[in-house]
This record gives structure tokens, sequence and C-alpha cells, in this order.
């Protein structure tokens, strides 16, 4: 059985009535979201609330909006917020992100979103939601994030790797280009299982990012089975021991 909450060096995740538990997509999708000069985020399927708690804890003046459909982790996320140290600057919105409406535009929105496009459903209702596309697809994300954003605004998602194709297309179709790719792998000699990509959010007459697109690769683990540097380096300030 997992615990119940999983310690971080500022703030503490709350998880054990959220579907997906704290992971290390998250922890991803949360330390490499480019926030440099961000004011406003939205966070678009929190769970637990880690991605927004993260980027509260990068970006000291940015204020953070977190959507969550699912009541029991809207209502953990809601309570994480409050107990952490940025409790003024994060809001949860319990809703579906297809009918959000802001009064603001946002300058990044980030997503670890449902992406077992063609898998088989977990019979877990929760879980089902949390992991598949039905209430949230690509399609919707994008076309949405496009209506919230600020132009030139900046979406990012941390998905599969065998997903990047679709996922890649399905942005274009709104004009979203990939400005930065992440492959991550586990360790050297395996595939590369998940991929974080940063799209840059153009106009009607865009067919492509503007600028030079940003290539990385980040390895989690050496052959040694020891956590690499760089995967260090990228958590140091939020995990307490690695």
């Amino acid at each position: 059985m997992s615990n119940a909450f999983f310690q971080f060096k500022q703030f503490t995740v709350w998880h054990q009535k959220c579907a997906m538990k704290v992971g290390t997509d998250g922890v991803l999708a949360g330390a490499l979201a480019p926030v440099e000069g961000m004011k406003h985020i939205l966070d678009v399927g929190t769970g637990s609330g880690l991605i927004a708690l993260m980027l509260a804890q990068r970006c000291h003046e940015a204020n953070i909006r977190a959507i969550e459909i699912d009541d029991d982790a809207a209502a953990q996320a809601e309570e994480n917020f409050a107990a952490s140290p940025w409790a003024e600057r994060l809001q949860l919105i319990h809703g579906d992100f297809n009918e959000y409406v802001s009064n603001k535009l946002f300058d990044l929105i980030v997503s670890n979103p449902p992406y077992y496009i063609d898998a088989l459903k977990n019979p877990d209702p929760h879980r089902s939601v949390a992991r598949h596309n039905e209430t949230l697809n690509f399609h919707q994300l994008f076309l949405h994030a496009r209506q919230l954003l600020q132009p030139a605004g900046i979406c990012c998602v941390i998905i599969p790797t065998e997903s990047e194709s679709f996922v890649n297309d399905m942005a274009a179709r709104h004009h979203f280009f990939p400005q930065a790719v992440t492959r991550i792998f586990t360790k050297p000699g395996k595939r590369c299982r998940r991929v974080f990509i940063t799209y840059w959010r153009g106009e009607e007459n865009d067919l492509y990012y503007p600028g030079e697109k940003t290539m990385q690769t980040i390895f989690l683990m050496d052959s040694k089975n020891d956590y690499t540097d760089t995967y260090r380096q990228l958590t140091k300030d939020f995990y307490i021991k690695l």
C-alpha cells in the first residue's frame, strides 16, 4: 500500500484520495515547465495539486489556477494548497476544463494529461478518468488552451513517446508548434519512455515555430542504477533525498 502523502522539502502532497499518486511524470512536468516571466499559470487536470505546488515554489510572482474534474482529487488538491506556503497564490477550480471560462488569459498552461488513447480501460472509474482521454482529449486540450492563452503563450505536456507524433499533429491543427522537446529515458540502453514538449501558441497563418527549437535528453538513472547528476540537479529543490 502506498503512503497517504509524499513529503517534499517545502510542501506536503496528500494523495490518498487521488486515483493517480505522486509520480515521476508529475515531478518532471513541474520541474521542466518554463516559468521565467510567467505571471498567470493554469495546471490542467491537477490531481493532487503536485505540479501547481511545484510551479508556485519555482515562480514566486505567479498566480496559479489548477483545474480538476474529479470530486475527491479536487478536494484533496484544495487542502494541499491551503496547507502550503503559497496558499494565497494558488486557486483550485473544481470543474471540467472544456467548460472553464477565465477572466484572465494565461501565460502558461501545463498538463500531465490523460494519455492512454487506445489502451484498455481501467475498471476503477476514478483511475480511468485520470488515465484515459474520454473527459479531456488532445483536440479539446489544444482547442481550449488556444482560447485561454495569451498570444504567443506556452502550453506544456508530458506524454508517452509513442503518442508524440499524434499529439504533435493534433497540436498543429490548432496552431501550436514544438518550441522545446525533452526526451526522458529511465536509463541508458532503455527506450525513451516519456517526452516533455513545450508548445508555442502561433497565429492562424503560422506554419511552424519561428525561433530555434531546443532539444535535450534526460536519463533518470545511470548504468549502475544510481540517479544521474542531471536528474538530481533538476529535482534538488524538491526531493528531500534522492
